[in-house]
This record gives structure tokens, C-alpha cells and sequence, in this order.
């Protein structure tokens, strides 16, 4: 089973700059708690309507997917929002996931970034690292600043990768991750190089964002609700049948499938599940499709982690978070929270470098730190470079071996990682590794690394 990013307290969720609504005030209340896609798009809708035909209030706690599983899971909220389906763990299997609406994952950018639509198999080749610049998908040459939300805590990421990976847990050539889509897409719109997922409901109709046509097919409601538009989901209540307010919730997850509910979720560019008859009769087909086109094919989610308890932490506000998926024994990145498993150590660094791949089908290509480093040389051995071809000199090349074989130290800064001193120093992060004697990509504020010049 995928890592379960551990409960966060409500101190947590203030702390994470994470709002609660309190839709009305009522004896009868029902709290929700997920993704923020799902709080905006399904939740807040629905619940306006349920309140006003006479219901009770619901208390909205938006963050992310695997928080609201778990709260739903532990009592501490009586409904959950999710944009993947239960992935068959022991936690899971307790829980009743109930579609209710269909949307689009879309891929987006700056609106400032000259590219508009890219081939399903760009898409997989960019979450993959094997297409690293905009130039080779027809924009500026620059880098992807290749965007997402730690998966497979995240719903939307999980359910991307499962289209494109054929397993929800698939390592990503992601540099920096988000505690949950709403602060990715607000990175998004700040930088022109940006990537990312995020759904058609979240982002229709905003104009620093723009969403990527797909194969030549825009995201739309009409597309998804046709399924010319080839990257749709289902949206998910969640309600645990043995929880307190089991009844109250069912009959929240009930009406939101009613005349009123539908209406409220049309409102925000989604397609009732009910709706939805002919996506259900084309999905399978449409998975393998994709699958095919891209070079792939489905695989089991591992579940090596099922016993893995739940712990309580206090998410700091960050704008990164970490989880980690089974292929990856090292991960490195900026941390918020991160979960004490027993077979994951130091998740500490800034991009997914996978050295050793467990439980990984052959068809997928291997991620390694090649995805993500600079191969551009330092400025000192390329003047080196340029005066000895310019020079032709014994007395030159004898300098230029000298730069070569010399070293530097350098310091690592609060909040850098063994990626980013990487990228600022011109070298590759297993270049850093063998010069340090380096077992991983862990890196602490204050050590010395040592910087050899190329």
C-alpha cells in the first residue's frame, strides 16, 4: 500500500495556513475534511444547498487527500474528499468511497509560457525526466520546473500517475512537492517555467493559469462529460459505515447525488457521476490506451507499508512537503512532517533520485539524478577550457590539470539540499556523493562538502 502521510492535528492545519468553514450553525453537524479540489469544487457547493434544504452544518477542513482519509478513518471527521479511489489498503478497506462527480486532471503552466499543448507521451517523458526543457515540446529553451503534490497522499497526483505509470505509487521526476494543489498552482502562476497537475474544476476560468490541451483536445466540461478529453476522474464522499455519525454522513454523500446536489456541482464545471455513464463504459479501455501509447502497463501498488502505524505531527507553514513512494529508498527534499516508517529513512532531500528499484516493473525506465542536475560546467574550467584551446600551451594545460584535480569546500545554507547546491555549482548530485563519501542525499545545514571543479 502507498505511504499514509500521518493525522494532522487542527493546530496543524492553522499552522498550514488551512482554513475551516462553517457553512451554518446547527446541533446536527458533519465535519469534512480532504482535498482542497474537492472542498471547492464538490464540498462547498453541496453543503450550501444540503444546509439550506433544512440540514444540518458541515464543517470544511480542506488540506489534502490522505488527511482526510485518516481523520474519517480515526473519527475525527465524518466525511472525506478524495480524487482516487480506495487503493485496497487494510485502512481503506474500513471506509465507503462513493463517486459523485466526474473532472479533469489538467496539466498546467504560467499563461505567460508560449506552449499550449503537449502529446500524452511528452506528459509521461516530463513527469519521467526525460524531457527536461521547454524547447523540446515547442516552447523557450529553459528548464520544466516540474511542479507536485507529495504522492501518494495526494489523490490528483495518484490518480495521474496511475494513467500514465499504471501504478499510483510511481516515483516522478519532481523536484519540488506541495503539501496540497492549491499551493502549487499559486507557484505556478508565479513562474513561467512551471508544471504541474492540478483538476479542470480548480482552475477554469483563471487567468494566470493556463491549461494544456492534451493530444490537441482542450479540458472542458463538455469534453470530459464526453471523454474526448482523455484525462478524467472520479471525485470521491468517504464516509466510515462504523463511524458515529455514519447515518448523517451517508445521507450528505446521498444528496449529493440528488437533483439539488447535481445542480451544485455543475456550477463548478463538474459532470454528476450519474451522468458520467458512458466515462464509466470507456475507462478501462481508455487506462489501456494510454498505457500502451506511452510504453507502459498497470502494476500492483505495493503493500509492504499496510502495518505502518499512523502518527500524529504538526505541520510546520512550509510550502513543500514530502512523501515517499515504495520504489524509493533515499528521498530528498524540503520536509514538513515527515512519517517514522520503519523502511524509509532521512526523507530529507529536494528531487526523487531512484538508485535501486524494488518492486518496479522492467517497462518503466529509471529515475536517477541524471533527471535533474545541470550538466553545465563551472565558470572557472570554462575559461580554463577556452584558453587552452585558444593557446594550445603546455604551460595552460598544465593549469587547466591543476582546476581540474583541485577542490573547494563549500557550506551548505539553511534550507538547501544536495539537488539545489548541485544545480548552483555546475556539477551532478552523484558527482557530490563520490566526492563526500556520501551514502545518500542527506545533506545539514552547516556541513562542508567538498567541490571538485570539472
Amino acid at each position: 500500500m502507498p505511504v499514509r502521510i500521518p493525522r494532522l492535528l487542527s493546530a496543524a492545519l492553522i499552522s498550514a495556513g488551512v482554513s475551516t468553514i462553517a457553512l451554518a450553525a446547527s446541533t446536527q453537524s458533519l465535519t469534512w475534511r480532504g482535498d482542497t479540489v474537492t472542498a471547492n469544487s464538490v464540498v462547498k457547493g453541496v453543503a450550501k444547498a444540503w444546509q439550506s434544504s433544512g440540514h444540518g452544518s458541515v464543517q470544511i477542513q480542506p488540506f489534502n487527500t490522505a488527511s482526510g482519509l485518516d481523520a474519517v478513518s480515526s473519527g475525527s471527521a465524518d466525511i472525506a474528499g478524495s480524487a482516487r479511489p480506495s487503493d485496497g489498503s487494510a485502512l481503506d478497506s474500513g471506509l465507503t468511497f462513493t463517486p459523485v462527480a466526474w473532472d479533469g486532471l489538467v496539466l498546467i503552466t504560467s499563461s505567460q509560457n508560449p506552449v499550449s499543448s503537449l502529446t500524452m507521451q511528452q506528459v509521461h517523458d516530463i513527469y519521467y525526466g526525460k524531457i527536461t526543457s521547454w524547447a523540446a515540446v515547442g516552447g523557450s529553451a529553459a528548464p520544466i520546473d516540474v511542479f507536485a503534490v507529495a504522492s501518494p497522499g495526494d489523490g490528483i497526483e495518484f490518480s495521474l500517475r496511475k494513467l500514465l505509470f499504471g501504478r499510483g505509487s510511481q516515483p516522478v521526476a519532481a523536484p519540488r512537492l506541495y503539501v496540497n494543489v492549491t499551493q502549487l498552482e499559486q507557484s505556478i502562476m508565479l513562474d513561467p517555467r512551471g508544471f504541474g497537475v492540478t483538476t479542470l474544476s480548480s482552475v477554469a476560468g483563471n487567468p494566470k493559469i493556463k491549461m494544456l490541451r492534451i493530444d490537441g483536445v482542450a479540458p472542458s466540461a463538455s469534453s470530459v462529460a464526453s471523454g474526448s478529453y482523455p484525462l478524467f476522474i472520479p471525485l470521491y464522499l468517504v464516509y466510515n459505515p462504523s463511524g458515529a455519525n455514519a447515518a448523517a454522513a451517508k445521507e450528505f454523500v446521498d444528496f449529493a447525488q440528488s437533483e439539488k446536489g447535481e445542480s451544485a456541482l455543475r456550477s463548478h464545471s463538474l459532470v454528476p457521476y450519474g451522468a458520467g455513464a458512458a466515462l464509466v463504459a470507456m475507462d478501462q479501455s481508455r487506462r489501456s490506451r494510454i498505457l500502451a501509447e506511452v510504453g507502459a502497463h498497470a502494476s500492483a501498488e505495493p503493500t509492504q507499508y499496510a502495518a505502518a502505524p499512523s502518527r500524529p505531527a504538526v505541520a510546520a507553514a512550509s510550502r513543500t512537503a514530502v512523501a515517499a513512494a515504495p520504489a524509493l529508498n533515499k528521498v530528498s527534499g524540503s520536509v514538513v512532517a515527515a512519517p517514522q516508517l520503519p523502511s524509509l529513512k532521512n526523507l530529507h532531500g529536494d528531487a526523487f533520485t531512484q538508485e535501486v528499484a524494488v518492486n518496479r516493473d522492467t517497462s518503466f525506465a529509471k529515475v536517477t539524478a541524471e533527471a535533474y542536475v545541470s550538466h553545465s560546467k563551472v565558470a572557472g574550467a570554462k575559461a580554463t577550457a577556452k584558453r587552452t584551446a585558444e593557446t594550445k600551451t603546455e604551460s595552460v594545460k598544465k593549469v587547466a590539470s591543476a582546476e581540474k584535480k583541485s577542490a573547494r569546500s563549500y557550506r551548505v545554507g539553511s534550507g538547501e539540499t544536495l539537488y539545489s547546491i548541485a544545480r548552483k555549482q555546475g556539477v551532478d548530485v552523484a558527482q557530490i556523493r563520490t566526492w563526500n563519501h556520501l551514502k545518500d542525499n542527506t545533506v545539514r545545514t552547516g556541513q562542508v562538502l567538498r567541490i571538485e571543479a570539472r
